[in-house]
């Protein structure tokens, strides 16, 4: 049982997901939320359950500012627990995590973190443990690759890491999908893959499935799984309005085969890819809590108020059930991949009028928004605000 008053501090608080940590934890009248980003103003932090907000330097552009801000932080507001919601944010506290002492991250130690982010590293361990994955080259750097040698396109062109910490800086990457031999020599050009480790993989075509999990020291709490129905833009990208659904067993059992061998602590996303025959994928793994987040909160996996009582050393049983059919809509980037449907040059008159009927239609009563909450309004509006600001700059 929880019995201290702790003091937490919730960065990256531009992020959807920071708002949903927010408002979890701001329903224990007896913890004191602390929010930051690296904007004067932010969606967490206009939440009625911040208690403060702060701007900080941009971890990604100036790490050692952000990394004496937040020392001199926590100090100031004797912050109990840091939860960080980006990679960047969360790289660079487990990377100077000795000079934090006294403060609790919830995460395993950056080499265990390291251990799943690394994706080459991912892959033998997954190949290891029997868990299907796309065929995989490793390439130390693009010299190493004979572009001659590939006889069938498309392929995939993965950096090992989404975010390189090199010379005080971050190198952040992107996967590419190379189409040709041309677009393949273009593409070995960036500087991720000409000094850095990468793999080359077979493309997989398909729909994406992933599993969201909670560990507690190799322990399992719990699992989720949802079902996107609409994202932005339309053919693939953030998720707009999804429904929890139940986990694919065959994925879950993947998903604990490889937690379990990791001796995982924390939350993780496990990413899958499942093509026309039903085969699945592994694709990679997210270390850090996910966009959709308050889907999970809504449908009654409260991940975030999971891992603080783990966090605070609570004995937390495994969570068995959850509703299924929960829906979650994010209003307005709906309303932006219902921008980008129409004026798409790609979709055909009646594909638009379906899209817009599909928009248009009456939601089940299940169906929750992500932003606007009558219980915390606040964060609507700035959002709101932000988004016809953001309008009338382009």
């Amino acid at each position: 049982m929880i019995e201290k008053n702790y003091r937490i501090l919730v960065l990256d608080a531009d992020q959807r997901s920071a708002l949903a940590i927010v408002r979890s934890l701001g329903k224990d009248s007896s913890l004191k939320i602390y929010t930051a980003s690296p904007d004067t103003e932010a969606l967490a932090g206009e939440s009625r359950f911040c208690h403060h907000y702060s701007a900080y330097p941009s971890p990604k552009t100036r790490p050692d500012a952000f990394c004496l801000w937040l020392i001199e932080f926590t100090k100031k507001h004797h912050i109990d627990i840091v939860y960080p919601t980006t990679e960047i944010t969360s790289q660079l506290i487990l990377i100077h995590e000795d000079k934090l002492a006294g403060i609790r991250i919830p995460f395993g130690s950056h080499e265990r973190v390291l251990a799943i982010a690394d994706k080459g590293a991912l892959v033998k361990r997954a190949e290891a443990l029997g868990i299907p994955c796309p065929a995989t080259q490793h390439y130390d750097k693009a010299d190493a690759l004979n572009i001659d040698a590939i006889t069938q396109y498309p392929v995939v062109l993965k950096p090992r890491l989404s975010h390189i910490w090199m010379n005080g800086h971050w190198l952040s990457t992107q996967v590419h999908i190379a189409h040709n031999k041309a677009n393949m020599t273009e593409l070995l050009q960036r500087l991720y893959f000409k000094d850095h480790p990468f793999l080359l993989q077979e493309y997989v075509p398909g729909h994406g499935a992933g599993i969201f999990a909670l560990y507690d020291q190799g322990k399992e709490v719990a699992f989720f799984a949802h079902q996107r129905l609409r994202e932005k833009p339309p053919t693939g990208g953030v998720s707009v309005l999804c429904e929890s659904a139940t986990c694919d067993q065959r994925l879950l059992s993947y998903a604990r085969a490889l937690l379990e061998g990791a001796n995982w602590h924390g939350v993780a996303m496990v990413e899958f890819r499942v093509d026309d025959k039903d085969n699945a994928y592994l694709m990679e793994v997210n270390t850090r809590f996910w966009g959709s987040l308050q889907l999970a909160i809504d449908a009654g996996v409260d991940f975030p108020y999971l891992l603080h009582q783990i966090t605070c050393g609570d004995n937390v049983q495994r969570l068995e059930h959850y509703k299924v059919g929960q829906r979650l809509r994010w209003l307005l980037g709906d309303i932006d991949s219902l921008y980008l449907a129409m004026k798409s040059r790609t979709y055909s008159i009646k594909q638009k009028l379906v899209y817009l009927l599909k928009f248009l239609a009456p939601h089940p009563l299940s169906t929750k928004h992500e932003i606007n909450r009558f219980s915390d309004m606040r964060p609507a509006v700035f959002e709101l605000k932000k988004y016809f600001l953001d309008i009338f700059r382009k």
